[in-house]
């Protein structure tokens, strides 16, 4: 690393801080990952989103530590469906196991030397009887014993805490209004968590980079579709298949993204967090809300959604007739089969230079991140396309582009063909961002 490149990468992070800031996030530790050599390399980086203000909730999993106690003790375990079947004598070592990993997390989080990234820290960390649960059940004829579903998540309790600045660590236990407690497993926990608490995001750690096709190369985005596609047709990996309904139950129930990486791989949950490419798989909810290339029969939804800003002149005109031309260049978001934002890309392939052109969010869906969504996939599309400088004429909106690194320019640096159909009568300004 040359001497300035952290300076670099420590600024241009400063958007993903702050859009983090105060939002939620569930983190999920299987029992190979405490087990592993990185796992004080993920608690520093705990404690690097604590400390910029991220309220974390972490579950963790114990399978391994489970196993090898009941190993020692010279206990069979018994499977049915991926299932652990915890039997009423089992369950006091699957408890010591679970306790040891508890009091393991506790202690790494509790963590200030000197010369460690936690010193100074001071990171408050809090458990408890959060998640409610029920028994399996027999299932197939076959009794699952102590082996239990979440049934119920103590959102206001978790939320006080949170609101607190404390770090929640859930263990996959549940417990029942009858005094039992309950073996679960700990994908199901962080995904039901997520979705209670209606978490800005679900961070799963997987052995792997993330999600592999067939020829073990990195999948970078799933939507929920083709995640449920490769869960049905068998196309994952069955230690894959569990991190994958996890992800898709939760991004169903309402959490905005889940996201799946390495926890042998140093410096991944930062490097998803706050860089634009990510180190792992994005999983989204494409049936409730997705930013997709427009279609033809998008255009009504397009029309009702720009016609008032054509009207009070913040859009130029633009008729059905002409959106059916150019759908092409479109992409919108869509919410539950309706149309909340769009935009255009006009590319000029002579200048490297694209138009960003009929940006237009719903005011009821506005301050969300929409706009930021729908200007990172025209991003993509003009990226993909050769395009090296990206420009805008706006009137009315200027400081929203400058935030987001576009400079004012002037009307000559536009491409001939667009610098020849200015319209000198609407005095649009001018910003372009550089893309490479």
């Amino acid at each position: 690393m040359k001497s300035n490149d952290w300076l670099h990468g420590f600024r241009h992070s400063s958007p993903y801080i702050n859009a983090h800031r105060g939002r939620t996030v569930v983190l999920t530790l299987g029992g190979e990952a405490i087990a592993h050599d990185n796992l004080i390399n993920i608690i520093h980086d705990i404690t690097l989103l604590s400390s910029l203000g991220v309220r974390l909730v972490v579950a963790f999993g114990a399978r391994p530590q489970i196993q090898q106690r009941l190993d020692s003790a010279g206990q069979t375990s018994e499977f049915h469906n991926g299932l652990r079947i915890t039997k009423e004598d089992q369950l006091p070592l699957a408890l010591e196991a679970i306790g040891a990993l508890r009091a393991h997390l506790e202690s790494r989080l509790s963590m200030g030397l000197v010369n460690s990234p936690m010193h100074g820290a001071r990171i408050r960390v809090s458990s408890g009887n959060y998640v409610a649960a029920r028994p399996v059940g027999v299932l197939g004829g076959i009794d699952h014993g102590y082996t239990g579903r979440v049934r119920r998540v103590d959102v206001s309790g978790i939320e006080k805490l949170l609101e607190a600045g404390h770090i929640v660590l859930l263990p996959p236990l549940g417990y029942s209004p009858t005094g039992d407690a309950f073996n679960l497993s700990y994908e199901d926990v962080g995904s039901q968590v997520a979705a209670a608490l209606q978490a800005e995001k679900l961070i799963i750690f997987n052995e792997h980079q993330g999600v592999l096709d067939e020829s073990g190369v990195l999948i970078r985005e799933l939507t929920v579709r083709q995640a449920c596609d490769r869960l049905a047709g068998v196309a994952a990996a069955e230690a894959d298949s569990e991190l994958l309904k996890a992800a898709c139950d939760a991004c169903v129930k309402g959490v905005r993204r889940a996201h799946i990486i390495s926890y042998t791989e140093d410096g991944a949950l930062l490097e998803e967090l706050f860089t634009r490419d990510g180190s792992g798989t994005l999983v989204s909810d494409d049936n409730y809300e997705q930013v997709r290339r427009a279609r033809v029969e998008d255009i009504g939804g397009i029309v009702e959604l720009i016609q008032p800003l054509e009207e009070q002149g913040i859009l130029v005109r633009r008729s059905r007739e002409l959106l059916e031309t150019e759908i092409g260049c479109f992409i919108v978001a869509e919410r539950d089969g309706t149309i909340v934002g769009c935009a255009a890309l006009y590319a000029y392939p002579e200048a490297q230079a694209g138009e960003l052109s009929c940006f237009a969010v719903d005011p009821a869906y506005r301050r969300s991140g929409r706009g930021d969504d729908i200007l990172a996939m025209v991003e993509g599309m003009a990226r993909s396309q050769g395009v090296a400088r990206l420009f805008v004429l706006t009137t009315q909106t200027e400081h929203w582009f400058r935030e987001r690194g576009f400079e004012p320019s002037s009307v000559q640096s536009l491409p001939g063909p667009k610098l020849a159909n200015y319209n000198t009568q609407r005095n649009s300004k001018v910003f372009v961002k550089r893309l490479t």
